[in-house]
């Protein structure tokens, strides 16, 4: 498995960023992505997750906030966010080469009045069969 992540940017100083650039598994093994944000205006986040297959579109998996976390057993997906450290996690559970794709983190803070920026972050996961890993 090799995972990149690319940085997109930052909304009024609250920004989302990869917390490591690239990352090897082996096919079955769980793969985590991770995040580390940052929210200048004294919000909680809220952390949303999507996918995407090449050439269709994203599709939304999960969100998350900083006091709570979540599962989602049929696509074998588990998020959590540690506010102490401001990191958020998206652990996929015995990763498999359907599921490769594009994932974002992207948060969106919790803020009064009808403002919602979203800041995402791309990743690239890239699986192949355990066989096929150097």
């Amino acid at each position: 498995v090799r995972v990149l992540f690319f940085c997109t940017g930052n909304s009024f100083g609250d920004t989302i960023q990869p917390w490591f650039p690239e990352k090897h598994d082996s096919d079955g093994e769980n793969v985590t992505l991770s995040c580390n944000y940052s929210l200048t205006s004294g919000t909680n986040a809220n952390i949303q997750w999507y996918r995407q297959y090449p050439g269709a579109k994203p599709e939304f998996l999960l969100l998350v906030t900083e006091y709570f976390s979540k599962s989602e057993p049929e696509l074998r997906l588990y998020s959590e966010a540690t506010k102490e450290i401001k990191r958020v996690d998206l652990v996929i559970f015995s990763a498999a080469v359907s599921d490769s794709a594009l994932y974002y983190c992207a948060l969106r803070p919790t803020v009064t009045g009808n403002s919602i920026n979203t800041v995402q972050n791309p990743s690239i996961l890239s699986r192949t069969k355990s066989s096929e890993t150097a």
